[in-house]
């Protein structure tokens, strides 16, 4: 029986934190948020809560907060792209 090479360290931690990881639909929106957000959005708001498809997304200033709302409607159907399934219906922002 023939083994194969060993794996690499990173591969080996990434498949141990992916384990670890809740498989809550707020975990797997943090794990998207920065890609599907952009990088811009993410530096300035984070995902902090989701309860019953409303995902509560904290931001450093009130006009991120404007701005989010704005485009709520877009980032909605951007995550649950990304989620695979229509599990955010609504986004609230807030200041924080």
């Amino acid at each position: 029986m023939s083994r194969g090479a060993p794996r690499s360290l990173s591969v080996a931690l990434q498949d141990f934190t992916d384990a670890l990881a809740p498989a809550t639909t707020l975990a797997r929106v943090q794990e998207i948020w920065e890609r599907t957000a952009g990088p811009a959005i993410a530096l300035a708001a984070r995902p902090t809560s989701e309860h019953n498809g409303v995902l509560t997304v904290t931001c450093e200033a009130s006009v991120w907060a404007q701005e989010l709302n704005l485009i709520s409607e877009e980032l909605v159907g951007r995550l649950n792209a990304a989620l695979g399934a229509p599990a955010i219906s609504e986004l609230r922002c807030r200041t924080g």
